[in-house]
């Protein structure tokens, strides 16, 4: 185990973003949220970053704020931009205990992404890469061997979502 990482707190992590890149010289990351709202992160001053198998360290987050469509934010003992190169593309976790309960219609996006997607005709589409806010409503970029397809996270598409086994069904045809 590398020195400064731990395991996570006990319960599982919800993924809420990835860091993209550095951000600016002083030391600032640019955070790409995997969350419905942009400033969904900002509700929260300690976060887990790590890699998505481990291991995780717990920081506690010294600013941050909106950025254009993403966020930016400033870690401990990230003094420059060399610093902050070493972060890119660690995930940016939160304890689910933290989060607001959802009633059971509702999901995190996070637990959306990495699922399967089946059609109605048994075919596996691909599986969920990331979710996109259209303004109209939500929509799967579902990636798959024909390339992406983007599915509408409406009623009339999405037939069942099941986390425990890890599918979405849809109402989608494999041409669309």
């Amino acid at each position: 185990m590398k020195s400064g990482f731990l395991e996570p707190p006990a319960g599982p992590l919800v993924i809420m973003g990835r860091i993209a890149a550095a951000h600016g010289i002083r030391g600032w990351v640019r955070i790409q949220p995997y969350t419905e709202h942009l400033d969904s992160l900002l509700d929260y001053k300690s976060w887990w970053i790590g890699h998505e198998h481990g291991p995780w360290r717990e920081v506690e987050v010294q600013h941050s704020e909106l950025h254009n469509k993403t966020l930016a934010a400033q870690l401990p003992d990230c003094q420059d931009r060399t610093a902050a190169e070493k972060l890119k593309g660690l995930l940016v976790a939160i304890p689910r205990s933290s989060l607001p309960k959802q009633s059971n219609d509702e999901y995190y996006w996070s637990d959306l992404i990495g699922l399967a997607v089946v059609n109605e005709a048994g075919v596996t589409l691909g599986t969920v890469a990331k979710l996109l806010e259209t303004g109209a409503n939500q929509v799967l970029s579902v990636t798959g061997d024909s390339g992406e397809i983007l599915i509408p996270f409406v009623a009339t598409a999405i037939r069942q979502v099941d986390l425990k086994n890890k599918t979405i069904h849809v109402d989608w045809s494999a041409d669309y």
